[in-house]
């Protein structure tokens, strides 16, 4: 199975753990606990490089809480809170 592989199950990248390689589905910001509104949140995220179609792998969890997450999206490398990851839809 490869990483686009349409039969593979989509899942809010706040639960991947450390390893974990896909690709960005969609954003869905309902919900995911986040401080910001649905639209800073979703605004935020794609200013981060969190679109369709790019690349992700979760290269490293923090100590407390496994919280926040470094994640490499396409080329660069973000950190980004659990909670604000769950918008983000990968398979």
């Amino acid at each position: 199975m490869t990483d686009h592989d349409d039969t593979r199950a989509h899942m809010p990248l706040g639960l991947a753990l450390r390893g974990y390689t896909g690709v960005i589905q969609h954003l869905s910001t309902k919900d995911t606990g986040s401080a910001l509104s649905d639209i800073e949140l979703e605004s935020r995220l794609i200013e981060l490089g969190f679109v369709e179609g790019a690349r992700v792998e979760v290269l490293h969890e923090g100590l407390v809480g496994r919280d926040p997450i470094a994640v490499r999206v396409d080329n660069i490398t973000i950190a980004v809170r659990r909670r604000e990851a769950m918008a983000v839809i990968v398979a």
